[in-house]
């Protein structure tokens, strides 16, 4: 999906020789019964325990140690300069089992001065532990260049997610690694095969890219990777260079693969010719199973060589290598290069249907509640584009984020702060964002999941438009289409200050957000204010320092 999405994807076929986990961690730490035929199950839980009040009492921490650092890369065979974790793109795989502590040391060690940093841990709710959400200038300040920042929550939920920075455009510098929580899925598979990025590539930076987005609108990227690596030039041209991403199957049983569209602008369709491909999560929440490119194969007409595609749609971005962004597949000893054919499909920018999405775990939204309406907009200040929700273009001071100011007692808080406050526990918001412009945009909400009511084109009407409050899906990310609108409910069950932003990294930088803070009286009672004033202290040390100056949105 544009921006971000992940899927869980089951394979009917098996990876050969590969495991996901590091040797130190084991793939149950905690629990058995979770086998190849069981997966439903995991320990004394199985899928229908309610994950949202039920999580296991591991007593286990899980500790992590990343240091961001600047590198010089080839992922494609044409060198430029990005940012890494622990010295690769994508960064390591945080590991974790259902109801373990995870603990997450992150040291900014970029040798340029004006970059501080945050990393967030997409989907994850962070239960009444807000302040880790580890987003710039909502909950703590930027870690400042030589400084580090620990961040602690606990893994209420299962599955797969990703982490990336929420500092200015770090995260498509390659500062984003995966996450996989052990725990019950909705469908059997034999091996896991963890996470695959998908990304789009610029043999530029981003952020030598912004102006042109700024003042241009979004500008067309060279190339895309599948796990950090592809070839750039057609397959005829003597002068490609780089590797494409390669993985060996083996015939008749099936592995998992936890698929994250990591991209800036680009929104992916994913295959591999002639398989099958299984769905069975979307984001944090597993689902009932369902398949997409159904193709029979025969025992004795399997090829040896196969395409895996990630595919950008033009609908609503542009890259210069559109029908190159693909990795092999071999099976057995083969290393040939595939001449298998891709299926169709339609160029679009849209979700999987609502239809398939349904959740495991079923869930009702109350329909008595009020009503927040979002009208998507764009403009210009000052010859540059920025993004308006209501009128408001989103600015917020990274050196004064909006714990801190709860803090400090503000009641009051900027207009371009846009702010929308949910003072009561446990209600239902529900929230209608809507376009007349024909973009698409992929809608990320922190601290909650989301219940996707509606989604559709046109101008959204109550009295025309039917909401599905009955198990409707769950998404962390869901999409706004393009002349649109979406209809999004959440409930007010976790105190903090939220974010809520297009995930189109130019959209986020030029204003395309907005905040909740919810249930503000129990906030500061979960804010450790020492370290939050520590961080602020360093950061503005490092700002007086090197004369850094904001020129983004914040966040």
């Amino acid at each position: 999906m544009k921006g971000q999405s992940l899927l869980s994807v089951l394979l009917l076929v098996t990876l050969s020789n590969a495991s996901p986990y590091p040797s130190n961690i084991s793939p149950r730490a905690v629990c058995n019964g979770n086998t190849a035929t069981t997966r439903s199950e995991w320990c004394d839980f199985d899928i229908s325990a309610d994950y949202y009040t039920t999580v296991p009492d591991t007593g286990v921490t899980r500790e992590y140690w990343l240091e961001l650092a600047d590198v010089t890369v080839s992922p494609d065979g044409v060198s430029r300069t990005a940012m890494a974790i622990n010295g690769t793109i994508p960064g390591p795989t945080i590991f974790a089992d259902w109801g373990d502590t995870v603990v997450v040391h992150v040291t900014n060690a970029l040798t340029t001065s004006v970059n501080g940093t945050s990393i967030h841990f997409h989907g994850i709710r962070q239960n009444f532990t807000n302040q880790n959400d580890g987003v710039a200038s909502i909950t703590q300040c930027p870690t400042a260049v030589g400084e580090t920042t620990t961040y602690t929550w606990r893994a209420t939920q299962y599955g797969s997610t990703w982490y990336h920075s929420h500092f200015a455009l770090q995260a498509w510098q390659g500062v984003l690694g995966g996450i996989i929580i052990n725990g019950p899925a909705s469908g059997n598979y034999d091996e896991d095969l963890g996470m695959l990025f998908l990304n789009d590539w610029s043999h530029s930076t981003v952020d030598e890219l912004f102006e042109e987005a700024q003042t241009t609108g979004p500008p067309t990227m060279d190339n895309g990777l599948i796990n950090g690596t592809n070839v750039f030039g057609t397959d005829d041209s003597t002068t490609q260079t780089g590797s494409r991403f390669n993985v060996s199957f083996v015939e008749g049983t099936s592995y998992r693969i936890r698929l994250v569209n990591g991209a800036v602008d680009t929104h992916f369709k994913f295959s591999i010719d002639n398989h099958t491909l299984t769905v069975i999560g979307t984001d944090l929440v597993p689902i009932t199973p369902y398949t997409t490119n159904v193709v029979s194969i025969g025992m004795a007409s399997v090829a040896t060589d196969f395409w895996m595609r990630a595919i950008p749609q033009v609908a609503c971005s542009e890259n210069d290598s559109t029908d190159n962004i693909r990795g092999v597949v071999h099976y057995g000893d083969s290393t040939g290069t595939p001449t298998t054919t891709g299926f169709t499909y339609t160029d679009a920018c849209d979700d999987e249907a609502l239809s398939n999405l349904v959740p495991a775990l079923s869930k009702t939204v109350d329909d008595e509640t009020d009503e927040i309406l979002e009208s998507v907009t764009v403009g210009q200040t000052n010859n540059v584009f920025r993004w308006f929700l209501n009128s408001t273009t989103m600015v917020v001071d990274w050196a004064d984020p909006t714990l801190l100011q709860l803090a400090n007692n503000v009641t009051t808080f900027e207009t371009s702060n846009a702010v929308v406050e949910l003072p009561n526990a446990d209600e239902w918001a529900y929230v209608v964002i809507q376009t007349t412009l024909p973009i698409p945009h992929p809608i990320h909400l922190h601290g909650f999941d989301m219940f996707v009511l509606a989604q559709g084109a046109g101008t959204f009407s109550a009295s025309t438009v039917t909401l599905n409050t009955a198990n409707p899906p769950r998404r962390d990310t869901a999409m706004l289409p393009a002349s649109g609108f979406l209809v999004l409910a959440f409930e007010t069950d976790n105190p903090g200050a939220w974010l809520m932003h297009c995930h189109i990294g130019w959209h986020t930088s030029e204003g395309f957000a907005m905040q909740f803070i919810v249930r503000r009286d129990e906030i500061l009672n979960l804010v450790d204010t020492a370290t939050l004033e520590d961080t602020c202290s360093a950061w503005n040390s490092h700002v007086t320092v090197n004369s850094i100056v904001q020129e983004d949105s914040g966040v």
